[in-house]
């Protein structure tokens, strides 16, 4: 039997609760005024009007407190998106929805749903200074969009710099082999956009001020992944039509998470919720077409499809520059045709890597 101390308000019903969670667990019910004289617990799951904010702000400062590694499960209304952000943003380390189900908060509190958070930022092999700045911004990045906090905008423009810099004086063959090193899945294809964007940038003439922007936009642009369960981030194959379904969510959880960052400028949000966006309507969350997609949201998406294409992972070699290249001119009306044309230069540099 798994123990478990469960918070509530005045509209919580401790006895539903434990009947839907008897098979699994032995409940510790306090009323939320109370709780918070007491320290947190290991496990902790959190009921309560997610609407009322008088409650939600000392209930924030108190989940400052919880042991390391400790889980704090959130139960939300499925059909509400406002609840699952503000349960994040209070510190919620993942969400169940009513009515609870006991086997999914089992997995929740289980290893099972691990997030970026916890995946250790330093990749295999000796670490360039761009590199190493990359990989530290990005482990800030997640561990911020998984406790709630606000991105440090300045550390990610600093590190941009950085980035930059390595570029300029290396090229993007070295980062690519630096950078396919690295163990995790994600890592590796944030920081192969952010070079390959960079360079691109650098190819067709972009001034450096420019190259900084799209340096930033590489490494914010998959924030949102890290709301996504790691089981099915770094799973080793095709994801299944639900897991999709679940993945796909990345673009509006990256907004949503810097929706507070006031530092940030407005094509940068445009860039995070919609550079799975295509010309001819096809891509997500929104459907845009056409001019409603920005020439930096553009550049990002031509940058992150060869980026995924590109990577190695467990189960499959990358793809050759030459072979990546040639799936974006396949890709025909969905991306932007002059772009996809000055993004030659990638093909011959991918197959130098």
């Amino acid at each position: 039997m798994h123990q478990i101390s469960v918070i509530g308000d005045a509209r919580a019903c401790p006895d539903e609760l434990g009947r839907q969670l008897a098979d699994l667990f032995e409940i510790d019910f306090q009323l939320l005024h109370k709780a918070l004289d007491a320290t947190p617990k290991q496990h902790t799951l959190i009921d309560i009007d997610l609407h009322d904010y008088p409650q939600l702000v000392p209930l924030k400062d108190w989940l400052k407190g919880k042991p390391k590694n400790a889980k704090v499960i959130f139960v939300t209304d499925k059909a509400s998106r406002l609840q699952d952000t503000r349960a994040y943003a209070l510190g919620a380390t993942g969400i169940v929805h009513r009515p609870i189900n006991g086997q999914t908060l089992l997995t929740r509190l289980s290893d099972e749903e691990a997030t970026l958070a916890t995946v250790p930022a330093t990749p295999a092999g000796e670490q360039s200074p761009g590199v190493a700045a990359a990989v530290a911004t990005l482990q800030s990045i997640f561990s911020a969009a998984c406790s709630g906090t606000p991105v440090d905008a300045t550390a990610v423009q600093a590190a941009s710099d950085t980035v930059v810099g390595q570029l300029e004086a290396q090229g993007l063959s070295a980062w690519i082999e630096t950078v396919r090193m690295h163990h995790s899945q994600t890592y590796q294809h944030c920081l192969l956009v952010t070079g390959v964007a960079v360079a691109f940038g650098q190819h067709i003439g972009a001034s450096r001020k420019d190259r900084q922007r799209l340096s930033v936009a590489g490494m914010l642009h998959d924030i949102g992944k890290a709301r996504i369960p790691l089981a099915i981030l770094e799973k080793p194959g095709r994801l299944d039509d639900n897991e999709l379904a679940i993945m796909r969510k990345h673009p509006q959880y990256g907004l949503d998470a810097l929706g507070t960052v006031s530092t940030l400028h407005a094509e940068m949000l445009d860039m995070v919720v919609h550079h799975h966006e295509l010309l001819d309507g096809s891509g997500y969350p929104h459907g845009l077409q056409g001019n409603e997609i920005s020439d930096l949201v553009r550049i990002m998406t031509i940058s992150d499809v060869f980026g995924a294409l590109i990577e190695r992972r467990s189960y499959k070699p990358p793809l050759s520059g030459d072979a990546a290249y040639q799936i974006l001119l396949d890709m025909g009306p969905k991306l932007d045709k002059h772009l996809v044309r000055a993004f030659k230069f990638a093909s011959e540099i991918g197959r130098q890597s």
